[in-house]
């Protein structure tokens, strides 16, 4: 008269959060992401606070590249490597006694006048200013032909009509111009408000090389990945937690085995 008999057995490992979550491969993986995440995220800092230095201009006479007010990330360089139509941070005792920033309009052995039709001439070329505010001349002003010397640079602010530039010390012994040493570094572009990279100054291309942008587009892309990486990588923890759990519910959910 042997009666059936219903046997529940209990899960063995003792169910779900007495062990480790996910698979022994999955863990590594994600350790591993966050450790590499970790290295690109703060070595891309590392290298950014390396190479550039953050400003914040006071004026508006680089208008409308950049405004009063904006932040600005600047590349560490050696003054050798300035080029034509780079925007540049600089100090000169004779200017003011604070970094200033203005666009490298001639550098030593150009000549540079303004404004015949309108435009800027350097060594007898009209310069096409696309960065300038829309439908203004080059200058307000005219200035006669000016020979810059070695090792100097002539510099003006996009917004000419309000900018204490080069036109302004045309009187001065050095006739306006700034050493090359003078410079600190250049910029790259205005992080705030977020109006990215600066604008390639195209116009300056039929008189030699322009400068190449710096690695702050290469060192966001570091700072994003590693951030992916990181949070990537501590989300499996929590996501094959969920998932052990959805597995052991289906599990006490089917009917007992009968014997």
């Amino acid at each position: 008269m042997g009666g059936d008999s219903m046997t529940h057995t209990a899960p063995r490992g003792g169910g779900p959060g007495t062990g480790p979550v996910g698979s022994r491969t999955g863990q590594r993986l994600s350790g591993l992401a966050v450790a590499l995440g970790l290295v690109l995220f703060l070595g891309g800092f590392a290298w950014g606070a390396v190479v550039y230095r953050p400003y914040t201009v006071p004026t508006s006479s680089m208008t409308p590249t950049i405004d009063a007010g904006d932040r600005i990330l600047a590349q560490r360089i050696d003054g050798g490597a300035v080029r034509r139509g780079d925007v540049v941070v600089f100090k000169d005792a004779t200017w003011a006694n604070a970094p200033m920033v203005k666009r490298v309009v001639a550098v030593g052995g150009d000549t540079v006048s303004c404004c015949q039709d309108g435009k800027l001439r350097v060594n007898g070329k009209e310069i096409e200013e696309t960065y300038l505010p829309a439908d203004t001349p080059a200058g307000t002003s005219n200035f006669p032909t000016v020979t810059v010397p070695k090792g100097r640079l002539f510099l003006l602010g996009d917004e000419r009509g309000n900018s204490v530039d080069s036109t302004a010390h045309l009187t001065d012994a050095a006739g306006g111009t700034v050493a090359r040493s003078a410079v600190d570094a250049r910029v790259d572009a205005v992080v705030w408000p977020m109006k990215g990279m600066l604008e390639r100054p195209t116009g300056f291309e039929p008189l030699g090389t322009l400068s190449s942008p710096g690695p702050l587009g290469t060192i966001t892309l570091l700072v994003i990945a590693g951030a992916v990486l990181v949070l990537g990588g501590g989300a499996y923890g929590p996501i094959a937690k969920r998932t052990d759990a959805a597995r052991a519910r289906r599990a006490s959910a089917e009917p007992a085995g009968v014997r």
